[in-house]
């Protein structure tokens, strides 16, 4: 189970901007403490033809839509042809991919976002890593804090990792696809390729090519 959860395992690191600094690390949650100066660092440096700094921090390709209702936080990166619709709030701290979709009402705090991305509908995520080409449907969330504001723990069975975080929502790997209205607890990690069914409330390590059913059921992919 170890090696599923590693940043090696999860996700295809040619899909973002955050490729060579997330090779740095083994395990996805090492990674959340420097994505605002990750931003910093990066946004300078985006070829001024294809991106535009539309505020202090903030770098938004040209070829992207932003709603004149969307707020944009430093430290924020948007990708190419990514769509940020009405009432989206990205607080800040946020690495948007490219061709990705952040939607109404949708919150995004402390985040690398993969390219093609969909936080369609209602949607909390911070505080997380969604990898490639994965998929948070209508009101699902990452649950970021416990409710006992303890350090969060990554549990696989009777496997821990002790993460050292107060806040730690959810690491998706490429194409995960979570159900509408479904809770990622602190500390879940869901492995690529994986399903989450609807309305589900998921804590801990799903593996890879899974499916997550009610009642917390976690049987493989035929």
């Amino acid at each position: 189970m170890m090696e599923t959860i590693q940043i090696k395992d999860l996700y295809d690191l040619n899909h973002t901007l955050a490729g060579d600094y997330l090779r740095q690390f083994t395990y996805p949650w090492e990674a959340l403490d420097g994505i605002g100066a990750l931003i910093a660092a990066l946004g300078p440096q985006l070829d001024p033809a294809e991106y535009q700094q539309v505020s202090e921090g903030v770098w938004v390709a040209r070829s992207a839509t932003v709603a004149p209702t969307a707020y944009l936080g430093k430290n924020c990166i948007i990708g190419k042809n990514t769509e940020v619709r009405h009432g989206a709030f990205v607080r800040g701290n946020a690495l948007v991919g490219e061709d990705c979709v952040v939607g109404n009402s949708v919150e995004l705090k402390n985040v690398i976002l993969f390219d093609h991305v969909q936080t369609p509908h209602y949607n909390y995520v911070g505080d997380s890593i969604l990898g490639y080409y994965s998929h948070m449907g209508a009101g699902s969330i990452t649950s970021n804090v416990k409710s006992d504001k303890t350090l969060v723990v990554v549990k696989a069975g009777e496997q821990r990792w002790e993460t050292g975080r107060k806040k730690f929502g959810a690491m998706l790997g490429d194409h995960v696809e979570v159900g509408c209205n479904s809770v990622l607890n602190p500390g879940t990690v869901i492995g690529r390729g994986s399903h989450i069914y609807p309305l589900s409330c998921v804590r801990g390590v799903v593996p890879p090519k899974s499916i997550y059913k009610t009642g917390g059921v976690v049987v493989p992919q035929r």
